[in-house]
C-alpha cells in the first residue's frame, strides 16, 4: 500500500477528529438504573443491556453491590447516590470515610465513578423529604473530604440532585430559588462554587406541562414550530431549555455563576396519565438525545449538556402516581425497547 500524502494524512486526521467529536456527543446521554420492581433483570443482565445499546452513562440510586460488581471493567460512567435515609449517618466524618471506602475505593479502579449524588430531591417544602434538609450539606462536605483524602477529587465530583420544584420565576432569566428553599440551597451553591463542583438537577418538562393549565404539548416535546417564550435577546422553542435556564439563573443568583448543571434525570412516561403515551415518550426521548448533544441552552449556547434519561425499566413497585411506574425505555420482562431510539451509531427499534 502506498504511503498517504500529506493532504491525505490531514484529511484522515480530521475524519478521526470529527468522529471523536460525534462519539463524545453521543455519549453525553446516559440512563438511570432504578430498581423499584419485582420483575427486573438481574444486575449483570442490565449492565449487558447498557453495553448492547451503547449507553455509556448510568445513574445508580444506591451502592448496590451486585450492580457495582457487574460494572467492573466497563467504560460506563456512574453517578452513585447516597440515598436520603443514609444522610443522617454521614454527619459523622468517620462514617463518610467508611462509606467512601466501602462503596467507592473498593471498586476503584474498575468502576468509572464520575459523580456522587448526596441526596435526591430534598426540598424544605416537600413533607416526604423535608426531614433530610439539615443533613444534606454536612454529608456533602464529609463525603467530599473523604474523596479528597482518597486522592480521587479530580475523577469524582460530589454534589446533590435537586429539581425544578425548588425554583420559581418567569421568564427563565428571572429564575431564583423559592424563598422557602433559599436557606437550604444557597449554602449548597456556595459550597459547590468554592470547590468547582457541578449541580445535579432533575429536569422534567412532563411535570411542568401537567402543572400548566392549557399547557403547550409541542413545546414540552421539542416539536414546537414557533418560538414560545421571548426573554430579552433569548428565545425558547422548548420547555426543557426554559427549565434548565431557570435553574441556571437561580444558581447564578445564589452565588454560582460558573457552576455547571448536570441533568441527573429527565424523561416522559408511556402510560398511566395525561399525554403519557408510547408515541409521546418516544418523541421526547429521541428529541432529548439529539438536543443535548448539539445545542446547549440559550443561556449556555453550544455547550454539550450531560443528561440522564429516567429510566432503564418500568418499575412496577414505584410509589406515587401511576405514571411513575411507566418511565422505562425497556420492558423489564423481555428487555426490549418500547420505541425506537439511538445512543450511538445504531438505531434500535421496539419489537
Amino acid at each position: 500500500m502506498s504511503k498517504p500524502s500529506f493532504m491525505q494524512s490531514i484529511f484522515l486526521f480530521l475524519g478521526i477528529f470529527m468522529h471523536a467529536i460525534k462519539t463524545t456527543g453521543a455519549q453525553s446521554v446516559g440512563v438511570c438504573y432504578g430498581r423499584n420492581g419485582n420483575n427486573l433483570p438481574n444486575a449483570q443482565a442490565t449492565i449487558n443491556l447498557f453495553n448492547t445499546y451503547r449507553i455509556r452513562k448510568m445513574r445508580l440510586y444506591s451502592p448496590d453491590q451486585a450492580a457495582l460488581q457487574a460494572l467492573r471493567g466497563t467504560s460506563i460512567e456512574v453517578i452513585l447516590d447516597v440515598p436520603n435515609p443514609d444522610l443522617q449517618s454521614l454527619q459523622d466524618p468517620a462514617a463518610a470515610r467508611t462509606w467512601v471506602q466501602n462503596n467507592i475505593r473498593s471498586y476503584t479502579p474498575g468502576v468509572n465513578f464520575r459523580y456522587i449524588a448526596v441526596g435526591n430531591e430534598v426540598d424544605p417544602n416537600n413533607g416526604a423529604t423535608s426531614r433530610y434538609v439539615n443533613y444534606v450539606l454536612p454529608a456533602m462536605k464529609n463525603v467530599h473530604d473523604a474523596i479528597v483524602a482518597a486522592g480521587l477529587q479530580n475523577q469524582i465530583k460530589v454534589s446533590t440532585a435537586t429539581y425544578s420544584g425548588v425554583t420559581s420565576g418567569f421568564p427563565p432569566s428571572q429564575g431564583s430559588f423559592q424563598d422557602s428553599a433559599k436557606g437550604f440551597m444557597d449554602p449548597i451553591i456556595r459550597f459547590l462554587a468554592q470547590n468547582n463542583l457541578p449541580l445535579l438537577a432533575n429536569i422534567y418538562p412532563y411535570f411542568s406541562y401537567l402543572g400548566t393549565p392549557q399547557g403547550n404539548l409541542r413545546y414540552a416535546l421539542f416539536t414546537s414550530p414557533n418560538v414560545i417564550v421571548f426573554d430579552g435577546s433569548r428565545v425558547y422553542w422548548n420547555l426543557f431549555d426554559a427549565l434548565m435556564d431557570t435553574m441556571y439563573s437561580a444558581v447564578e443568583r445564589s452565588g454560582g455563576p460558573n457552576i455547571e448543571i448536570i441533568v441527573s434525570e429527565s424523561g416522559w412516561p408511556s402510560a398511566g396519565g395525561t399525554e403519557a403515551t408510547v408515541e409521546n415518550a418516544g418523541t421526547y426521548t429521541r428529541n432529548l438525545i439529539n438536543h443535548v448533544k448539539n445545542n446547549g441552552t440559550p443561556k449556555r449556547p453550544g455547550k454539550l449538556i450531560e443528561a440522564h434519561i429516567f429510566a432503564m425499566f418500568d418499575e412496577n413497585l414505584k410509589g406515587g402516581a401511576e405514571t411513575e411506574k411507566h418511565f422505562g425505555l425497556f420492558n423489564p420482562t423481555n428487555q426490549q425497547p418500547k420505541y425506537q431510539f439511538s445512543f450511538g451509531a445504531v438505531n434500535y427499534d421496539s419489537k
